[in-house]
C-alpha cells in the first residue's frame, strides 16, 4: 500500500489537498521541525542519567519527514488514530504519540499572528503596532463544537445558545483583505460575547487603532459596524448601502477563516482534550500562515 508521505513525493501537486499546504512549504517545514527536534534530543541527552551505552535501545518507529508527514495527515483530514496508525504501519497508540510530539514542535517553530511573531522584542513590537496603524483591521470570531461535557456544570459552563451546542470560540484580528493574521486567541468559552473577548485583546494595539467588525461588535467606539435596525424601523437607502460597503471590506476575514477551517481539525467536532485546543488551532493558523507565504521559517538559512 502506498503510504501518504510516498503519494506526496510522487505526486507534488497533490501536497495542499492531502496536507494543507504546498509541497515546498513541507519541504521547508520539516528541515525547521529536524532542527528543533534535534536540538530538543541534545538537550535531553545532555541532562539524562545513561543506563543503555550510547546508540542502544529502540530505534525511532519513523524519519522526520513521515512524522511532521503524519501530523500534517491528521489536522488536514483528521481521520480516527486507528485508521491514522494503518496509514503509517503503526499502532493507534503509537501514531497517538507522535502527532502529540510533532504538535508541540509544529507549535513552537510557527507563529501564528505577527503579534506572537515580534513577541519576545519590545521594539519590534512597538514597530509592528504603530505600522498596524495604517491600516483598519478587521476582527471576526468563529465558534467550533465540541464533545459534551461529562459533568453537568460543564455543560452549562460550554454551551453556546447561539450555536445551541457545546462550543469553543476563537477571535481573529486580520489584515485588510485577510492577507495575514494580526492577532488570534482561541479556545474561549462559546457563550463569551464577540465584544467581550474583543476588549480582552484591546491592549495589544494603540490606542488609535481602527478596527471594522459585524453587528456583535456593536458598542465600541474603536470598531465601525453596519447599520441595525430596530424593531419599528427600517434602514434608510443610504444605510443599507453603507452596509454594502462595509461588507465588502469585511470578506477578507471570512475568507481566512475559511482557510484555517481547511484543516478539519478546525471546522469539524473538535474529538482531542480540551487542554491541547490551543496548541493545535494555533499551530494550524501557523500552517496558513505558511501557505500565504507570511510566515518566516527562522533558521533555514542558517
Amino acid at each position: 500500500m502506498t503510504t501518504p508521505l510516498e503519494r506526496i513525493e510522487s505526486h507534488p501537486h497533490e501536497s495542499k489537498r492531502l496536507i494543507g499546504i504546498e509541497y515546498e512549504h513541507f519541504l521547508a517545514l520539516v528541515k525547521l521541525a529536524e532542527k528543533r527536534h534535534l536540538e530538543k534530543q541534545a538537550f535531553i541527552e545532555k541532562n539524562k542519567i545513561r543506563i543503555v551505552a550510547k546508540g542502544g535501545g529502540r530505534k525511532p518507529d519513523m524519519s522526520v519527514k513521515q512524522g511532521i508527514c503524519l501530523c500534517l495527515i491528521y489536522l488536514r483530514q483528521k481521520p480516527i488514530f486507528e485508521i491514522l496508525g494503518l496509514l503509517f504501519d503503526v499502532s493507534k497508540t503509537k501514531a497517538n504519540d507522535i502527532f502529540n510530539y510533532w504538535i508541540e514542535i509544529l507549535r513552537e517553530i510557527l507563529p501564528a499572528s505577527q503579534i506572537e511573531e515580534v513577541s519576545e522584542s519590545e521594539e519590534k513590537y512597538q514597530k509592528l503596532r504603530q505600522s498596524l496603524l495604517e491600516y483598519e483591521l478587521i476582527v471576526d470570531s468563529a465558534e467550533q463544537p465540541i464533545e459534551r461535557p461529562v459533568d453537568y456544570q460543564e455543560q452549562k459552563k460550554y454551551y453556546s445558545g447561539k450555536k445551541k451546542m457545546h462550543t469553543l470560540k476563537n477571535q481573529f484580528i486580520v489584515l485588510p483583505n485577510g492577507e495575514d493574521i494580526v492577532d488570534v486567541i482561541v479556545g474561549k468559552l462559546g457563550k463569551t460575547s464577540d465584544i467581550n473577548l474583543f476588549r480582552a485583546s484591546r491592549d495589544k494595539f494603540d490606542p488609535k487603532q481602527k478596527f471594522l467588525g459585524d453587528k456583535a461588535y456593536k458598542g465600541d467606539d474603536a470598531i465601525a459596524t453596519p447599520h441595525k435596525k430596530t424593531k419599528k424601523t427600517e434602514i434608510p437607502e443610504l444605510q443599507k448601502q453603507e452596509n454594502k460597503e462595509l461588507s465588502s471590506r469585511r470578506i477578507g476575514v471570512e475568507h481566512l477563516i475559511g482557510r484555517i477551517k481547511i484543516f478539519k481539525i478546525a471546522s469539524d467536532r473538535f474529538h482531542l482534550a480540551h487542554n491541547k485546543y490551543n496548541r493545535v488551532i494555533m499551530s494550524v493558523c501557523g500552517l496558513v500562515r505558511l501557505r500565504m507565504n507570511q510566515v518566516f521559517l527562522l533558521g533555514l538559512n542558517s
